[in-house]
């Protein structure tokens, strides 16, 4: 069995979680990590037991030995972080938001076309098994045909630089946001007729909270809001003509509820045991990466270029603008 050799961009709690859990997965080694400076990449690597330490990303990304690397720096790195492994051959598991704006990405998701080199974005929940069991659960029609869908994500974030500068791509949406897009779209599909949506920003000019209405070409509406300022119950409620599923956490789903019309539980299902539910996506891409797909079926490019999309479209209508959103490279 072949053990794949793991590289990590990054040094920060994202990226101690992804560390965690590969030392929990079979068919892997924590190899290599790459910080900007080798004293911080060196202390990462003897804190979670990789083999190697790197003082730049560039190192890293040369390195013979790196079968997989995954990026964990903020949004506003993530686009020169992911090229520059590309640009070498190697396979990238890019943590979410994909890239700072749809610009960007599609630039990415070509140059891995034309490089032949996989690509594939680290929205952990894509890739999760009670995700997974939630649209099969639709399909068999328990709740009958799927109308409406709410869902929350807050957590108290608002002290942290990540998440308040614009150079950094900071804000509500891109952290919390696109987990709420990506689970309207995973359940409710892509044919978004209108959107609606109202957000309050913080001072430094990036959106703090937002509530988002999408319409369905098919009639289905879901309702969306995020928050950096509340500790939301991160629930997700599918409602149908036949009752209703209530997901507990649609950030890291830890089970679903079934309930009739007459509001009776008729079912539940739990998630299974997991190491952080990181390595579903780890595993993924192995997999892609061992029958040689450029992308992997639970994120598809087009995906991914499409919610990008669809978070510019809400940035503009709010006036959310990053600087590398002028970048003359893309104009």
């Amino acid at each position: 069995m072949k053990i794949y050799n793991i590289g990590i961009i990054g040094c920060g709690g994202i990226a101690e979680k992804m560390a965690a859990t590969l030392g929990g997965m079979k068919g892997v080694k924590r190899y290599a990590v790459a910080s900007r400076t080798e004293e911080k990449a060196k202390a990462f690597a003897g804190k979670w037991q990789f083999t190697k330490a790197y003082g730049s990303y560039e190192e890293l990304a040369s390195d013979p030995e790196v079968d997989l690397i995954y990026i964990a720096t903020p949004h506003a790195m993530h686009y020169d972080n992911a090229r520059l492994c590309i640009e070498k051959g190697k396979p990238v598991l890019c943590e979410k938001a994909f890239t700072a704006n749809a610009r960007q990405a599609a630039d990415l998701l070509k140059l891995a076309e034309e490089k032949k080199v996989f690509l594939t974005e680290a929205i952990w929940t894509r890739y999760m098994p009670l995700s997974l069991k939630i649209r099969e659960l639709l399909e068999e029609g328990v709740i009958g045909t799927p109308h409406i869908l709410s869902a929350n994500l807050g957590y108290v974030i608002d002290d942290k630089e990540r998440i308040l500068r614009p150079e950094l791509a900071g804000g509500a949406l891109l952290d919390l946001g696109v987990y709420l897009l990506n689970f309207a779209a995973m359940y409710f599909g892509k044919e978004v007729a209108s959107v609606h949506s109202v957000c309050q920003k913080t001072d430094t000019g990036v959106d703090a909270q937002e509530n988002i209405t999408l319409l369905f070409e098919d009639g289905k509406m879901a309702a969306l809001q995020a928050s950096i300022h509340a500790a939301t119950d991160r629930m997700g409620i599918i409602s149908g003509d036949k009752g209703h599923l209530i997901v507990e956490n649609i950030n890291n789903p830890q089970s679903v509820k079934v309930l009739d019309t007459n509001y009776q539980t008729v079912a539940v299902y739990d998630a299974p045991q997991q190491i952080t539910g990181y390595e579903y996506q780890v595993y993924a891409s192995l997999e892609a990466i061992e029958k040689g797909w450029l992308e992997s079926p639970y994120m598809p490019h087009a995906e991914t270029l499409r919610i990008m999309q669809q978070m510019d479209a809400l940035r503009r209508k709010w006036g959310v603008v990053y600087p590398c959103d002028n970048d003359k490279r893309f104009i």
